[in-house]
């Protein structure tokens, strides 16, 4: 069987450079895809074309996204957002959804899933998170202060889903990046795992094949070996064979 083609969505950094970090392109290598760096195009009918030619997606992490695709005005705390990425993130993930092909999305990719499939999210949980969802619980520290490499937290995954099975239906540790969050899940999504503090962690959908959205940054742990994040890409690549 040929190898399938994943593209890999990628940010604009100073408006003149698509950056992606090597380890998503090392992590699906590892797993026995071909990864394809994608460019941030702003034309539907590029886009679509786009959609067909590639097996699945790996939608990567990276800067804040625009809150008016949700319907609110930038919080204080909202950081720097690329118009440009947010668009073509959202029309390639519509398209992958309606065509029901494989999407793994991390970190920021995790939330623009949510907010194409039509959820939305908070901008800034430590400024947003409802205390009555904490019940007197203190925030984790969500942006951690060590290596990429290393796992700062637990996650807790949720019975009948695929981190579920994954994981042996067992708490693992994950690294942490992040400083905004899904907050209510679109419709045909349902809660993968949350970490202990109640900031929902990863996603997926209950009608695709392998739609997966996970907040922390399983590319970062697959060069040492971690079996969870091991086995996530694992999974993209098989869903991807189907593609091919």
């Amino acid at each position: 069987m040929k190898k399938p083609i994943v593209g890999v969505t990628a940010s604009i950094q100073a408006e003149i450079r698509t950056v992606v970090h090597n380890d998503h392109v090392n992590a699906v290598v590892e797993a026995g895809g071909i990864p394809i760096v994608l460019p941030n195009l702003l034309d539907e009918e590029n886009i679509e074309r786009l959609a067909h030619l590639i097996d699945g997606l790996l939608v990567t992490g990276g800067d804040d996204i625009d809150p008016t695709l949700f319907g609110e005005e930038p919080h204080r705390g909202l950081g720097e957002i690329i118009p440009e990425r947010d668009y073509f993130e959202m029309v390639l993930l519509q398209k992958f959804l309606r065509q029901d092909k494989p999407i793994l999305a991390i970190c920021r990719g995790c939330q623009i899933l949510n907010i194409a499939a039509g959820g939305d999210m908070f901008q800034d949980i430590y400024a947003q998170q409802d205390k009555e969802l904490l019940q007197d619980k203190e925030l984790l520290q969500h942006q951690q202060r060590a290596p990429r490499s290393h796992c700062s937290h637990y996650v807790h995954p949720e019975k009948d889903t695929l981190l579920w099975r994954l994981s042996h239906g067992s708490e693992f540790k994950v690294n942490s990046f992040h400083h905004q969050a899904v907050r209510r899940l679109a419709k045909g999504f349902k809660l993968s795992a949350t970490s202990s503090d109640g900031i929902i962690e990863a996603i997926e959908s209950k009608t695709h094949r392998f739609v997966l959205g996970v907040q922390w940054h399983p590319e970062n742990l697959v060069k040492k070996g971690d079996p969870y994040a091991v086995r996530i890409f694992d999974e993209l690549i098989e869903a991807c064979k189907t593609s091919v």
